[in-house]
C-alpha cells in the first residue's frame, strides 16, 4: 500500500514515521509513504500557494489551483484502488471501520491543509472529507497522521491476525479488555484473582465481561 501526504510541512512528518510499527512496515516494503510539498506547484517565481478570501476575513486561504496540480501529480499514473482524502473539520468522523476501509486501497492520497484552509472549490477534486474529531487545529498535518498510523496497522501484512482481531473496535468490541502484569501487587492494588488462576475458559469469560462491547 502506498500513503501520498500532501502538505506545506513535509518535515513535521520525519519523527512520527521514523519509529515503530509505521517504521517496521516502511522497512518490510508493507507500505510506502510519499510526501509531496504543495509549494513546489505555487504560483510564480515566488511560488505563492496562497491569497485573500473573497468577501474579507481574517487569514489567508490555499488555493484550489494550486492544491489541485498537487493532487494530480499525487495520482497514480495507472488505473489504481485509489482515494483522495482532504482532512477537514466538516468532513466525517474518522473511525475504526473507515480505518479498515482504507487499509484495503493500493493508494491513499491525504490532503493536509493549513492556514484558515482551502477554497472550498477543493470538494470536487477529493473523493471525500474526514475530521478525528470535533476540535480545531492549526492545519491538517497531526489528522493524516492520525489516519496512516490507524491505517498502517491494519494492512495485510504489518501486524499478527490475531493482534489486529484483540483490539479496541474490532469484532464488535468498543473497547478492549483491561491487562495487567508484574507486580502482583502495588500500593494495595491486585491483579484480578482470575488471571492468576491458569483457568483460561474464566480468563476468556473474565475478558468477555470486563470488555466494552457494542
Amino acid at each position: 500500500m502506498k500513503c501520498t501526504i500532501l502538505t506545506l510541512f513535509p518535515d513535521a512528518f520525519d519523527s512520527p514515521f521514523s519509529y515503530s510499527i509505521i517504521k517496521r512496515a516502511i522497512a518490510k516494503k508493507r507500505i510506502t509513504i510519499e510526501l509531496v510539498n504543495i509549494r513546489n506547484f505555487g504560483i510564480g517565481v515566488h511560488k505563492l500557494v496562497d491569497d485573500r478570501p473573497y468577501g474579507g476575513g481574517v487569514g489567508m486561504i490555499l488555493r484550489v489551483d494550486v492544491v489541485h496540480r498537487a493532487i494530480q501529480h499525487a495520482r497514480c499514473k495507472r488505473r489504481c484502488r485509489e482515494r483522495v482524502v482532504l482532512m477537514d473539520a466538516r468532513g466525517e468522523t474518522f473511525t475504526q471501520k473507515k480505518a479498515r476501509e482504507f487499509a484495503t486501497l493500493q493508494h491513499l492520497i491525504l490532503v493536509a491543509g493549513h492556514y484558515e484552509g482551502i477554497d472550498d472549490r477543493i470538494a470536487h477534486f477529493v473523493d471525500e472529507r474526514i475530521s478525528i474529531g470535533n476540535y480545531i487545529l492549526s492545519g491538517g498535518e497531526l489528522p493524516a497522521m492520525v489516519i496512516v498510523d490507524s491505517v498502517v496497522r491494519l494492512t495485510k501484512g504489518v501486524l499478527k491476525k490475531e493482534a489486529i482481531e484483540k483490539e479496541s473496535f474490532s469484532n464488535g468490541v468498543l473497547l478492549e479488555y483491561p491487562q495487567y502484569t508484574r507486580p502482583r501487587t502495588y500500593q494495595e492494588l491486585l491483579v484480578p484473582a482470575v488471571l492468576l488462576l491458569g483457568n483460561h475458559k474464566k480468563i476468556q469469560q473474565w475478558r468477555v465481561r470486563a470488555s466494552g462491547r457494542k
